[in-house]
Order: C-alpha cells, then structure tokens, then sequence
C-alpha cells in the first residue's frame, strides 16, 4: 500500500475538506485583483520619468515616489472593485428590465421591441436614419474632428473589417495586415505616374480602385499560398516578415518605389463625366462621404459572405480545420479566398488615403498599423462587423481625446492598458458575434477552446 493511500485513508472528513478548498488568494476574483494590481505598477512605470545612464534606478526611484503610482493603483483597484462587488447587481438589473419588456410584449415597449425583431422594414428604417446621422453630424464638428473621420477612423474601419474576415471569420492570426495597404498605396502612385516607372497608361483615381483590388487580392493569394500548412502563431510570425518584406522593398527599391522619398504629387478625385465636373480638394468632408460609399458597399457585400456558403466553410475551418477537411471543406481553397478578400478592403483604403494625402513613403506603413488593426478587432468583437466599426471608432477616438490631457508618447500605454482591463473583463469584445459568446461560454465551462486559433495543428490534445 503506497504512503498516498495510507495517508488518504488516516485523513477526517474535515481535513479531506481543506485539502480540497481553494486557498482565498487563489480565488478567481483575487486572481484578477493581482493582475489588476501589477497592471497599474506597469502603467505608472511606463509612464513616468524616463531613464538616465548615470543613474539606471532613476525612472522606478521617481515613479514610487511620486503621486502617479497611487493614482494608477487607485484607477486599477477602483475597476476592479467597481466590476466585482456592482458588475452583478448592474448586470442583474439590466436582466430584470429586459425580462420584464419580454413579459409585457402587449405593452407598448414590449410590442415595440418584438416589431423590431419581426418588421424588416422598421430595421432598414432604422439603419437609414443612422445613416442620415452619419452623414450629418459630421459637418457640424470642428475641422480636426473631420480629420479625425476621415483619415483614422473611416480609413482603419474599412481595413479592420478586412481583417475580421482573416481573423474573426477564417481564424487565421495575420499580423501583417496593413501591408496591403501599403500595396494599396503604391499601387495608386504607380497608375497615376507617380512613381520612377512608368506605366502603361495613366488612370483616373477612381479607375485605379479595381486595379488596386486586385492587386491586393493576387497579393493576399501570395502570402496565403505557401503558408497554408501553418497556424497560430507561426502563421502569424509569417504575416509579420510578410510587412517586413513590403516595408523593406518600398523603403530600398529607389528604381521602383522612390526609396525613402517616396511619390509626390499624387492627384485628387476628379470626376468629368457627361457634363459633371468636380475635383475632390484638401476638405476631409467629400472623401468621408465617398469613404462611406465604400464602407456600406463592403459591409452588403460581406454580410451576404458570411451568410452564404463560403461564410459557413469559413466558421468550420476556423473552429477545427481537422474537422472540416474530413467533412469534405476543401480548407486550401477557403483559405486562400480568406486572405485574398480580407485583403481586399486594403486596396480601397489605400487608394483613398493616399490620393488625400498626395504623398506617401514607407514610413507610412509602420509595423505598429498592424498591431493596431488587430486591437481594433479583438477590442470590438472578431467576427462582427458592428463590433469592429464600434471598436475601431473608440481606440481611435480615445487618443485623440486625451492629446490635450496626456503626453504623446504615452497615449498608447494607457490605450494597452484598457486593452488588458477589456481581455481580462470582457474577452468576447464591445459588440461580440453570437457565435463568439458561445465559444467563450462553452470555453469556460470545460466544453471547449474560447479560441480555435489556438489549437494545435493536430486537434485538441485532451
């Protein structure tokens, strides 16, 4: 009889019991109270004083004692404390109000809901004054604000939904996103004769969006046919030498991009057609209502994709390829078709940043874009188009708010650090799809992974 038995067997019920009872500071909540804690340690140290060679304990001797630190663990520990001790009443009160609209569905709330589920033409109704709202409030805000629109936020909407459909659809971790988008640029320069090559013929900017389509398309099949074998992270590893490798040729290929100076001179929007003439100009407002045009057209065009057949192999391949491919998924082809149309949007977007701007260089196009990108789609919800748009609009709203407030070069610090508060409260984004909160909640309940990308190449290993 082993010494494990013996001892078992010696134990009371009461001592079996403490054995078996979790140490408090163990717990789930208090688990989190310490990452909330070593969270605003890390924010007080990343965004105070910087560092001296004479002096290499400078930055942590002035940031613990200096007020910043008690202020960060006091945001920290308050965010804790308010989730964990008034999330459920908050939570329990939000489920009362919709209980209680779904039992008096003759009432005239609950009958208002219960149309807006059924009437289709009360949902387009709906989406028509938002899209009214969307084309009015802006002329009424300030210049920078416009600006704002424009070149932040419509711009990395059009790519994040892009990436949803790598990422939130396919499951394919691509780190290298807003690569494309610098083939979406350089495209635009190089059909508008920008560029030390000369092209076959000289195209209208509008003209250019196809090609610059694609372009990206033959360049997301590129990069999606010798990766194919990979996933998670070495999938992901080669997305981000893919950048690399755009960034590195636009920056060292004089002959073919400019080199470091890049193109100059690239004209607006124009259109001359029977009898219409108008010349796009510097004023954000004519290209946020043509981003717009082309961020509606791509959300139609997308949510008839997720829906459709291509939509579902998608979902199959992304929550277990092994699966799919025995269920007869030709999983080499979707995904393919993910990277290639994923891409795509970047193509768009290029052509309409870069013909505002009228200059790029390959500083431009930045290894941080693409981190960004993929922030703005986990933070909104992978896999739905709202979450993404809603996501997008509040990362890059916030560091703009705070400029006035924050130091430039710690606007991102604090940004990572709602992104930590978000992954440890909220994993499944702002505005997640159905399918994501189910996977989540199955994941905690022991039925499965919260993220397939995480799984092995062979299957889940039990």
């Amino acid at each position: 009889m082993s010494t494990v038995e013996t001892t078992s067997r010696n134990l009371t019920p009461s001592a079996a019991a403490k054995l078996r009872r979790t140490a408090w500071y163990r717990k789930e909540r208090f688990s989190r109270l310490w990452a909330m804690i070593a969270l605003g340690l890390l924010l007080a140290v990343v965004t105070g004083e910087q560092g001296n060679t004479r002096d290499i304990f400078f930055s942590l001797e002035s940031t613990f004692t200096s007020p910043r630190l008690w202020i960060c663990l006091a945001i920290t520990v308050g965010v804790w404390a308010l989730r964990e001790f008034a999330g459920t009443p908050i939570k329990g009160s939000f489920t009362k109000v919709k209980s209680s609209a779904k039992a008096t569905t003759s009432g005239p709330v609950g009958s208002l809901l219960e149309r807006f589920r059924t009437d289709k033409r009360l949902r387009l109704g709906a989406l028509a004054l938002l899209l009214v709202l969307v084309l009015v409030i802006p002329s009424g805000l300030a210049r920078t604000w416009q600006t704002v629109l424009v070149d932040q936020i419509a711009i990395f909407a059009l790519l994040a939904i892009g990436l949803n459909v790598v990422i939130g659809w396919a499951g394919l971790l691509d780190l290298g996103f807003f690569a494309f988008f610098a083939v979406g640029a350089y495209s635009t320069a190089y059909w508008t004769g920008r560029l030390p090559i000369e092209p076959p013929v000289i195209l209208n900017n509008f003209w250019v969006i196809p090609v610059a389509v694609v372009t990206c398309l033959i360049c997301g099949v590129l990069l999606g046919a010798p990766t194919l074998r990979l996933r998670g992270d070495y999938l992901a590893i080669v997305t981000l030498g893919f950048h690399e490798i755009i960034y590195l040729v636009a920056k060292n290929a004089d002959g073919l991009t400019g080199g470091p100076q890049g193109a100059r001179l690239i004209p607006d929007f124009s259109i001359d057609f029977a009898g219409i003439e108008y010349k796009w100009s510097i004023k954000p407002l004519p290209y946020w209502y043509l981003l717009v045009f082309f961020i509606i057209l791509v959300i139609f065009l997308f949510s008839r994709l997720e829906h459709s057949r291509v939509g579902r192999a998608w979902t199959a391949i992304r929550e277990d390829e092994i699966a799919a491919a025995a269920n007869g998924v030709d999983t080499v082809r979707f995904k393919l078709m993910a990277f290639a149309i994923g891409a795509s949007t970047s193509g768009v977007a290029g052509v309409i940043f870069t013909s505002k701007y009228g200059y790029i260089n390959p500083e431009v196009f930045p290894l941080l874009q693409s981190i960004l990108i993929l922030a703005y789609v986990i933070f909104g919800g992978m896999g739905s188009i709202p979450g993404v748009l809603i996501g997008t609009a509040i990362l890059v709203w916030l560091p703009e708010a705070l400029k006035d407030w924050v130091d430039p070069s710690d606007r991102y610090m604090y940004l990572g650090a709602l992104l930590v508060v978000m992954m440890i409260y909220r994993p499944q984004g702002v505005w997640p799809s159905r399918r994501r909160q189910r996977e989540l909640r199955m994941a905690e309940e022991g039925m499965g992974d919260a993220d397939a990308m995480s799984e092995p190449a062979g299957g889940k290993i039990s």
